[in-house]
């Protein structure tokens, strides 16, 4: 146990590579945005003015310049597409609001305009903050590293020149600047961001360190084993990538049929107009049966049948704490039938606590007088495992006394003398040397056995009692775990990159039966695509750098937000914001219900279209009672999708109210 792992001031001189500052796109350099952002102030301008009965020269200019800034990009889209010989709901909409237009309806078009502008200046921020955070990943690893040579010189060089066969230097505090092998020294090496393992990892002669991971208080020797382009954290950022490329292009359920619908209302409202003309009909009233038609059979009332409930769904999510970032993302979690959860600040709260206090009856000591003694010795750490002893002592409100001569040796322990004794805190394994059948030797044994981290006390130099520290289980995760397979019908799985036995313990308690312990990021990946193979949509949770290929590779992914990394918060499909891990479930089961709604929608949607075009094209629909037919449909399947807003639908699905 090293004493610490702070990162040293600048001033210092060790720290030489400070994380860059992360690069962020501003929503208004994103052109989509800045043109949606004027299209919806023109249209909040112009709509007041128009309801208030202001002179058409007023709002009509408005209006224009709404359809033109929110528009133009949409229609452009369109007719690009038209080029490849495909035909998009976005240029139908821009038709359709213009056909609104040219008979008067002026303000609906605009609306709709508006509505899809919006839509598409999200999903353009969506995508750029996620390119920023991959790229920002690579910040992780120093620009620069210490390089020795074969004479003992030491130079600076940036990391992307090392190469395999190299030798460098990392100082206490410092980044590593490769993937590579310890060839002597002896530190903790803090890996999270790599493997997701809550407490630092002993590493001495012959142990791999990865590019990116924070070195502690000692020093290591370490040979490059991998190029710059093929560590670790660059495959990290590769494999988002390709996910994130990959991934097949998930959409909407009425987007599932724009292409028949799109080319079968342009197709039916052009022979709408153009037969008749041919056999005689006067100009006017056939351009305005083909323009009713087209605002009768438009999709207005479709997209509201879709939209209304996934957005009330976001809304009451968002009100509860879940940020979930798109109407997409909430289709697609209700479709979720696999989960796969993570260990580390997922399932359990990320921070190490001290579980047992074993003092050994030949100490003479009670748990109160070895914990204050322990703490004591460790206060003058930053170490996680010391801030936890300390802790530990505070919560029972025990008085911790000065101490003298504190030292500490990496990968080793701590000492210090405490009120004249001499105490000494470390791994058993160092501190018993070999003394394998003395009774703490038995007591480490068994705290190991069942997943705890087993941390020694000597005193005056006999062994005087362990300490079992382990990260702690969140209250819900049983709850969450049970409500989850009860969901999906299957039973969650734990991919963690920690050992198998603190995985295989935390999976006894929370009813979890398939582990998968041990994993690098890209065997996260490789469970999460086997499960997808198999024809299951997989749920990923996770909350680090190392979950984010995951999350991106998964059907769906959810980040826990308190303490997760920035690129598994971008990754993410959706965030926990508050931790609260028995809202997963929930919100799953909140989607579901927005997708029956949704397809309830559909028919109501699809019984007045009908109606309306069968009234048109078989007799003579008049203007205004198609429109108010029109829009009293989107009324309907709109006020249908707001039921979602209520806290009763959450309530419904909260697994702590029951299922």
């Amino acid at each position: 146990m090293t004493s610490t792992l702070t990162r040293p001031s600048p001033a210092t001189g060790t720290v030489r590579d400070a994380v860059a500052p992360r690069r962020r796109t501003r929503i208004f350099a994103l052109p989509e945005a800045r043109w949606a952002a004027a299209a919806l102030v023109l249209f909040l301008i112009a709509l007041p003015l128009q309801l208030l009965n202001a002179p058409a020269w007023a709002w009509g200019p408005l209006y224009a310049a709404t359809y033109i800034t929110g528009g133009w990009e949409p229609g452009w889209a369109g007719l690009q597409a038209l080029r490849e010989k495909a035909l998009d709901v976005d240029l139908l909409m821009v038709v359709a609001a213009i056909g609104a237009a040219a008979i008067g309806q002026v303000l609906d078009g605009a609306l709709l305009i508006v509505i899809f502008a919006t839509s598409g200046a999200l999903e353009a921020i969506a995508t750029a903050r996620t390119a920023d955070s991959v790229r920002g990943l690579l910040d992780l690893a120093p620009a620069t590293a210490t390089r020795v040579a074969d004479d003992g010189r030491e130079e600076t060089v940036p990391s992307a020149d090392l190469q395999v066969g190299d030798t460098i230097l990392i100082r206490p505090g410092e980044r590593v600047g490769a993937d590579g092998r310890v060839l002597d020294g002896a530190s903790e090496v803090d890996q999270a961001t790599i493997t997701g393992e809550p407490l630092p990892v002993a590493k001495e002669t012959g142990d791999e360190v990865f590019a990116g991971t924070l070195n502690g208080t000692g020093a290591l020797r370490v040979k490059v084993e991998r190029d710059s382009s093929d560590s670790v954290i660059a495959r990290i950022v590769a494999m988002v990538e390709e996910a994130s490329e990959t991934k097949a292009p998930t959409q909407l359920f009425i987007e599932k049929v724009e292409q028949r619908y799109s080319i079968g209302m342009v197709a039916a409202t052009l022979a709408l107009f153009a037969l008749p003309l041919l056999f005689g009909a006067a100009l006017q009233p056939t351009l305005l049966r083909a323009m009713t038609f087209m605002i009768v059979a438009s999709p207005c009332a479709v997209v509201l049948a879709t939209m209304p409930p996934l957005l009330s769904a976001i809304a009451n999510a968002g009100r509860h704490g879940v940020l979930v970032k798109s109407a997409v993302v909430m289709e697609r979690l209700g479709q979720v039938d696999a989960v796969a959860l993570d260990k580390t600040g997922t399932l359990t709260e990320g921070t190490p606590r001290v579980t047992d206090i074993r003092p050994l009856p030949a100490s003479g000591l009670d748990e109160d007088t070895l914990l204050t003694l322990t703490a004591a010795a460790e206060h003058p750490s930053e170490h996680p495992l010391a801030r936890a002893i300390v802790d530990a002592a505070r919560t029972r409100g025990l008085a911790i006394p000065l101490v003298a001569d504190f030292a500490s040796a990496p990968g080793t322990g701590v000492t210090a003398t405490v009120e004249g004794r001499a105490v000494a805190v470390g791994s058993p394994a160092r501190l018993l040397n070999g003394r394998d059948n003395h009774p703490a030797a038995a007591v480490a044994r068994e705290l190991e056995h069942a997943g705890r981290t087993a941390v020694l006390i000597e005193v005056d130099d006999a062994p005087a009692g362990v300490l079992g520290i382990a990260d702690r289980l969140r209250d819900e995760a049983p709850t969450t775990v049970t409500a989850l397979a009860s969901l999906t019908g299957t039973s969650p799985v734990l991919v963690t990159g920690d050992n198998l036995r603190a995985a295989a313990r935390l999976a006894d308690e929370v009813g979890i039966t398939d582990v998968r312990a041990g994993l690098l990021p890209q065997d996260k990946v490789a469970a999460v695509q086997e499960m997808a193979t198999a024809g299951r949509k997989v749920l990923v949770v996770g909350d680090g750098v190392n979950d984010a290929p995951a999350l991106a590779a998964a059907h769906t992914g959810i980040a826990m937000g308190r303490a997760g990394s920035d690129l598994a918060l971008e990754t993410a499909d959706a965030v926990v914001v508050r931790d609260e891990l028995a809202t997963i479930p929930t919100v799953v089961a909140l989607s579901r219900r927005a997708r029956r709604l949704v397809v309830q929608n559909l028919v109501i949607a699809s019984v007045f279209i009908t109606g309306l075009v069968v009234w048109d094209l078989a007799g003579t629909l008049p203007l205004p009672l198609g429109v108010a037919g029109h829009e009293g449909s989107t009324v309907i399947v709109g006020l249908n999708g707001l039921r979602l807003l209520a806290d009763s639908a959450w309530r419904r699905g909260d697994t702590r109210n029951g299922l």
